[in-house]
């Protein structure tokens, strides 16, 4: 079974898509690690003409092995993530290793911007997450408070508003619903809520399909 779980940033997609992966034992891929690896890989070239080169190869040599998740959490590694995702030869380069990993042997679940549009459109199960700018804007600046770094929540609004436009309008890239993705709107919910409409809609889909395969 793959799970593919899509949305903006700070959005729960993340906590949500690892929650699935431990509910149905499945091992879980946060591939927006890897785009945040290649941005800070390359952030001192950010705004030169040797960005884009720079980040290719990059892409082309990412070791998802050794990814650090604390490492890769902070807002610039955000903010580069959506800079380099928008070029088409480190979509490309990042393309394979996310597909092996979601057609490997008994499933996976994978979250990101593109998985149920790009990455495997052929999953049994699309979730799209959702939360307003506001809501998204506040959790991520609990997280950073937690870690004791500060936080200005005005600039952090702005900073998730623009990456939100950004990768709507990757040429590149697939951030919208898949026709067959269902919808999950976390504004007013905590992460156990959450988890629970996920795991709901989850078994729904596989009753649903495991009743249409009988009657064929």
């Amino acid at each position: 079974m793959i799970i593919a779980v899509d949305g903006p940033a700070a959005s729960g997609k993340g906590t949500l898509a690892a929650g699935l992966a431990r509910h149905y034992g499945l091992p879980h891929l946060d591939t927006g690690l890897l785009y945040r690896a290649v941005g800070l890989a390359v952030a001192g070239l950010d705004g030169t003409g040797q960005f884009e080169a720079a980040a290719i190869a990059a892409a082309r040599s990412v070791d998802p092995s050794v990814l650090d998740a604390e490492a890769l959490s902070t807002g610039e590694a955000g903010q580069l993530a959506s800079k380099v995702a928008v070029i088409g030869e480190v979509r490309a380069a990042l393309f394979d290793f996310q597909r092996a990993f979601a057609t490997q042997p008994g499933g996976a679940v994978l979250d990101g911007r593109d998985i149920g549009t790009n990455i495997a459109p052929d999953a049994e199960v699309k979730l799209f997450i959702k939360a307003d700018s506001k809501a998204r804007m506040e959790r991520r600046a609990r997280q950073f408070e937690l870690k004791g770094l500060p936080v200005d929540r005005y600039a952090l609004y702005h900073q998730i508003e623009q990456r939100d436009a950004r990768d709507m309008a990757n040429p590149n890239g697939g951030f919208y619903p898949a026709a067959d993705a269902h919808l999950l709107d976390t504004t007013l919910l905590d992460i156990e809520a959450a988890l629970r409409a996920a795991v709901a809609i989850v078994d729904g889909v596989m009753a649903e399909k495991s009743r249409s395969a009988k009657l064929v």
